[in-house]
């Protein structure tokens, strides 16, 4: 792969994170009716920074979680025999509440169909919204998100990069061919 450019750097990612958190607040009336919980791998530190974002800003607490949708994919066949399991971690009851889903790309969006079948197997929201750091286009199904932190069109040879200093020891979105 060939670095083409640098989409984002620490403080854009974190600009995009305080406008999601003001979105969040502002689309769901106040945070009351709120989970939200995070995609692994890097849906997770996302999803951490907008709720304690949302949390500076209404000085209250917001539930949080994390999803594994290894078993919920559409080609785990094809990816591995013997998949590797990650714990999911929702820890509240999201029956009658707004759970708002975190990815850091937005791709075909099978990803995000998967962690959908997932949640309605821990209950019945009220609703289910989509915070997305990158959306980079090329839907495979009707999905779109809710929240973005950025659009990049990209063609289907370019791959985005996202590290979060969680994961990968520094912040940044970069594209590479």
């Amino acid at each position: 792969m060939d670095y083409k450019a640098q989409i984002m750097d620490e403080k854009a990612i974190q600009r995009a994170i305080t406008r999601i958190a003001h979105e969040i607040i502002e689309n769901n009336k106040g945070i009351d009716e709120i989970v939200i919980v995070g995609i692994k791998t890097r849906g997770v530190p996302f999803a951490k920074r907008i709720v304690d974002k949302i949390e500076s800003i209404e000085k209250e607490k917001v539930d949080v979680g994390n999803i594994d949708i290894t078993l919920y994919r559409d080609d785990l066949t094809e990816v591995d025999k013997n998949p590797i399991l990650n714990k999911t971690s929702v820890e509240c009851n999201i029956n009658n509440k707004i759970v708002i889903l975190a990815d850091d790309v937005l791709y075909t969006g099978r990803t995000v169909r998967a962690a959908m079948d997932a949640i309605m197997d821990l209950g019945r929201p009220k609703a289910i919204q989509l915070a997305i750091l990158i959306d980079r286009g090329h839907r495979e199904l009707p999905i779109r998100a809710d929240y973005v932190g950025k659009n990049v069109p990209t063609s289907k040879q370019e791959v985005v990069h996202v590290q979060f200093d969680e994961i990968d020891g520094k912040n940044d979105v970069t594209i590479s061919e």
